[in-house]
């Protein structure tokens, strides 16, 4: 099922995702040149997946994005309980990250729902650090290919997924100005993350690291 949610807030979103993780076609620093998050993990890879729309999922949590900004994200089911679940909350961590992006927030309620160790303090910085450049993003962010490619009683699982920047790009909060990029194979990234459930009952990102332009996540 796709899910597209647009919401109004300040600013933008995600500098740092178009910066340290894709850098939406050239926009990249010197944190893009590693495919893997400083520590953090490296995960496993796979191929498609998972679930429903928020607004009929318990305990669904809510984003907040600026009308500037659409996040798609794709989604189905596999027909497991705890697959299903795994899915449901690492997709709800992607736009977790963009919307604390956008709200130059580190500490942003939903980013430390679905973000724990490693992760969490990799990307709190990662937000603070864009936030000091002034910076922020504007576009279309979609993720899809979903897949739990490992999973541990129940409690731990290896997730992998796509995303595409094609139509994502920097933006400066002062001025606006929109840093257009042409769009190339780079724009399309494989996240590949390792989640746990916590006490609560969610799957929390622990690790994650990710690959440019990978084959197995480039379309047309």
């Amino acid at each position: 099922m796709l899910t597209t949610r647009r919401r109004v807030a300040a600013a933008c979103l995600l500098a740092a995702v178009t910066l340290s993780v894709a850098g939406c076609s050239s926009d990249a620093d010197d944190e893009s040149s590693s495919d893997e998050i400083a520590g953090a993990g490296s995960g496993e890879s796979g191929s498609s997946t998972p679930s429903a729309s928020a607004s009929v999922e318990k305990d669904a949590p809510s984003f907040d994005f600026p009308s500037d900004v659409e996040v798609a994200v794709e989604r189905e089911s596999t027909g497991d309980p705890t697959k299903d679940a795994v899915l449901r909350d690492v997709a709800y961590s992607a736009e977790a990250r963009i919307e604390a992006f956008v709200k130059g927030d580190g500490n942003a309620a939903n980013l430390n729902r679905y973000f724990t160790g490693p992760a969490l303090t990799y990307w709190s910085k990662r937000i603070e650090n864009v936030k000091e450049q002034e910076l922020t993003s504007t576009g279309s962010y979609r993720y899809y290919d979903f897949e739990v490619t490992d999973i541990a009683n129940g409690k731990t699982a290896a997730v992998r997924y796509c995303e595409d920047q094609r139509k994502a790009y920097s933006k400066e909060i002062k001025t606006d100005k929109v840093r257009r990029t042409q769009p190339s194979e780079d724009d399309f990234i494989l996240t590949t993350l390792q989640a746990a459930k916590n006490s609560r009952g969610d799957w929390q990102v622990q690790t994650t690291s990710w690959k440019k332009a990978d084959a197995s996540c480039v379309q047309e």
